[in-house]
């Protein structure tokens, strides 16, 4: 163990000699190594990153929850934009057809989108509010939380009375930053309206194609007397112990009554879950990894070749030395080690600039996009791992040669 302590040391000493005594040279040759780990893991990084904000998504949304919708989310609505058009949108009797006839379900609501309309209070004006009718078990099924305020109350909801829960970004743009909203008595499609509520503020979500930041919520029978809303989504969580199987089953066979289709005509509607997305998420993750390893790899094998025309340099340099080495008695493994270490060493180098570059990178696409890029612990291991792997790759055969030399005739060179 101390002799490999001793070789590991003369090996950081020979690569630190190599970076000082030849700049230019070492840098060009790292320089492969450098760009190869940059664009491996920088594709890695993005693809977990990416993954971990989607995932977020995911559970925030619930993966026991099944969304009734016109089309299917894993068939492609060109390919069947005719039947899909055909098809009517889901509307509030089959969401009473569901409440009245399934009963595997905790909890199921529905939303209709009433318009975007221009939110007043007092002088302050907000723009494009996204403006939904929602049921009352909407707030349960997506999870929201409250930066102030509360959800509507069960009697509010069947009383259609005039009250609302705004997103963050539509409260800040009324009452300014962490201003207080509740009491406050906001002005809607011509309507007066007190604020109950206001939600934390979410940011960009990768799934949800709408923001609630962005949005306001009334209660669908107080939406229902400022348009008529026909049409909507209609989402369904299974009960505790219920999978989802049995509640597609339920839901398959409510809706189908409601809408009176005969036992051999197809559905006219699609049963959605989150899994379909998932799997769909999972072959791109694939495919994208893939790249980044073929685009990465070229650099790398690049930066192999240079990191070995480096040793063979060094063997060279050094063949006197070698020679008197293996006189007093050195090892030919002790002459393989030292110039592996060596390798090794300059290719950690070269993958740690690369590292610190992705991570450079990270904090700059999070700041500039929104969405949270980061360096996980597995992209870092990763990176130090495929160094180490080319540094013995590209050293192995300098070492070799450096091991099987002759010290009478390495003396005389």
């Amino acid at each position: 163990m101390r002799i490999f302590f001793k070789i590991f040391g003369e090996g950081i000493v020979q690569a630190v000699q190599q970076l000082v005594g030849n700049k230019l040279r070492t840098f060009l040759s790292l320089l492969g190594i450098t760009i190869g780990i940059l664009c491996v893991i920088s594709v890695l990084s993005a693809v977990s990153s990416l993954e971990y904000n989607i995932r977020s998504s995911f559970e925030q949304l619930g993966d026991d929850v099944i969304y009734v919708n016109r089309f299917s989310w894993g068939e492609n609505p060109q390919e069947n934009w005719f039947k899909i058009k055909r098809r009517p949108e889901p509307d509030f009797d089959d969401y009473e057809a569901i409440v009245r006839n399934v009963r595997s379900y905790e909890k199921v609501a529905f939303s209709s989108f009433i318009g975007r309309k221009s939110m007043e209070y007092k002088s302050d004006n907000v723009s494009n509010v996204i403006l939904s009718g929602v049921t009352y078990d909407y707030q349960d099924i997506f999870q929201m939380t409250f930066d102030q305020g509360r959800y509507f109350s069960l009697s509010e909801y069947n009383n259609g009375t005039n009250a609302v829960v705004l997103g963050y970004e539509v409260a800040a743009g009324l009452f300014g930053e962490g201003g207080n909203a509740i009491g406050k008595r906001v002005k809607i499609a011509g309507r007066k309206m007190l604020v109950i509520g206001v939600l934390e503020k979410e940011g960009t979500d990768l799934i949800n194609p709408v923001n609630f930041d962005q949005v306001a919520f009334i209660s669908y029978y107080a939406a229902r007397s400022l348009k008529t809303l026909d049409e909507g989504d209609i989402q369904v969580k299974a009960a505790p112990g219920v999978t989802n199987a049995q509640l597609r089953d339920e839901l398959t066979a409510a809706l189908r009554n409601e809408r009176r289709l005969k036992p051999k005509e197809e559905n006219d509607f699609a049963l959605n879950e989150l899994s379909i997305l998932s799997g769909f998420f999972d072959a791109i993750f694939g495919t994208l990894n893939i790249a980044g390893w073929i685009i990465g790899g070229f650099s790398l094998i690049v930066g192999g070749f240079s990191v070995a025309n480096i040793m063979f340099v060094s063997v060279r340099e050094r063949t006197g030395l070698i020679g008197i080495k293996k006189a007093l008695g050195a090892k030919n493994y002790f002459i393989l080690l030292e110039f592996l270490v060596e390798s090794v060493i300059l290719c950690i180098l070269g993958g740690i600039v690369g590292l610190i570059l992705v991570y450079a990178l990270a904090k700059v696409a999070t700041a500039v996009s929104g969405f949270e890029f980061f360096l996980s612990q597995s992209s870092i291991i990763i990176g130090v791992s495929v160094s180490v792997f080319i540094g013995i790759v590209s050293g192995l055969i300098p070492a070799v040669q450096a091991s099987r030399m002759d010290p009478v005739e390495a003396m005389r060179k």
